[in-house]
């Protein structure tokens, strides 16, 4: 009887030891490398610096923080577990940068400054260690509208509170001496917008600082530029670009495809751009199906396509907003990695990217990782809950009764 009694109260420890060891577990991602089929590294790559590291950046999308409307589920589990899989995923990849491809909030193109603030607020703190890296936020249509809303004033207001964009929402910086160009890919979708404008003075301004990097103007470009430092060798590019082939370009929107295109997590592919607008059905959770100002098959427009890729020339491009994970090839032999959504309100499966940057500067690898599944974790709880009240259940039926 004593035996029992100890059992008894040894089980609530047992349970929470098992649940923190599983807890600890599952928070780590699951990491493959992609093949690379559509890039080449050139072989005779002369000038190189050997005292460059490779950079590996990791890369999110679509986190769709409610901010102060977030609800007791999304709250203290949701979010709660993606903040874990933040800390874990900086633990074990150990990234020198993060890079967030739109879509911060679920619907921050309705929320007021101060709610705006609570989402801001809530980012920082999932976000963890993170915030001690080079950070650069790009904006999705859920944090900025569609364009019959679009305002310049709200874009502003929104783009002063992530480092490096511009008042339209653009930005420029080169770390471990790569370029990125991110541009406001909402605004391409308008037609005689004043931010359409500005995204394509931002688009021309970055051409010409490619044209003069592959005439070798390097003194023309030296007065063109210029640069504002910081810290961890990264520094915002306010003008001309200083080096590469062209810029590894950073949209929400994906590029124009001819077609439909394909994408894959391990060996399992499926369409996923397809003209008639369906909406995958990983996304189909919460009401958040068909919730966002544009459709989940929405692309940039094919003639913004062919003056981006005739302008900037991208040594390879990262998208967001159909949130899936997908792995494109251009006709002109282009990479496009798409980036799936990072949050368990529309996905089951979340996932992100790890992009390394070889210092020979012409390699990318890319690296697919997803987080626990949210089902798998709800049946791990529950199947505990269970088997805590059945063995409850039979320690109780077991006591001996007292004499009477």
């Amino acid at each position: 009887m004593m035996a029992a009694v100890a059992w008894r109260s040894l089980l609530p420890v047992i349970m929470i030891s098992v649940f923190m060891v599983y807890e600890e577990w599952v928070s780590f991602p699951s990491c493959k490398l992609l093949p690379s089929t559509t890039y080449s590294p050139d072989k005779h790559v002369e000038n190189i610096d050997d005292s460059l590291e490779d950079l590996k950046v990791m890369m999110v999308a679509n986190l769709l923080l409610l901010g102060s409307e977030a609800g007791f589920v999304n709250l203290y589990f949701r979010d709660y577990y993606m903040s874990k899989f933040f800390k874990k995923s900086f633990q074990s990849l150990n990234p020198d940068m993060l890079l967030v491809l739109g879509d911060v909030s679920a619907k921050g193109s309705e929320l007021s400054r101060t709610k705006w603030l609570s989402v801001l607020h809530q980012f920082d703190n999932m976000l963890g260690p993170f915030l001690d890296l080079p950070l650069h936020v790009i904006l999705g249509d859920r944090d900025v509208g569609e364009c019959s809303g679009l305002c310049a004033n709200s874009v502003n207001w929104i783009a002063r509170n992530f480092p490096g964009l511009d008042s339209s929402g653009c930005g420029a910086f080169e770390i471990s001496n790569i370029s990125f160009v991110s541009l406001n890919a909402v605004a391409l979708l308008c037609g005689n917008n004043k931010l359409r404008f500005d995204v394509e003075k931002v688009i021309e301004r970055e051409s010409v600082g490619l044209q003069m990097e592959i005439e070798g103007m390097d003194e023309a470009n030296n007065g063109f530029g210029m640069f504002s430092e910081m810290s961890n060798d990264f520094r915002w590019r306010v003008n001309a670009m200083k080096s590469g082939p062209g810029p590894v370009l950073l949209l929400h929107f994906p590029l124009y495809r001819s077609g439909k295109t394909h994408i894959g997590e391990g060996s399992t592919f499926k369409s996923i751009i397809d003209p008639s607008g369906k909406v995958p059905a990983s996304a189909q959770r919460e009401g958040f199906s068909g919730t966002g100002p544009y459709d989940l098959s929405q692309t940039v427009p094919p003639n913004a396509t062919e003056y981006i890729f005739h302008a900037l020339k991208p040594r390879i491009i990262f998208s967001a907003h159909t949130q899936e994970f997908s792995d494109h090839t251009h006709p002109d032999g282009t990479r496009e990695v798409t980036i799936p959504a990072m949050t368990w309100k529309v996905r089951d499966d979340p996932g992100f990217i790890v992009a390394t940057f070889q210092r020979n500067k012409s390699a990318v690898s890319v690296t697919y990782c997803s987080v626990a599944r949210e089902s798998r974790i709800l049946i791990a709880y529950t199947s505990a809950l269970v088997l805590f009240l059945f063995f409850i259940i039979v320690s109780n039926t077991l006591e001996p009764k007292g004499l009477s």
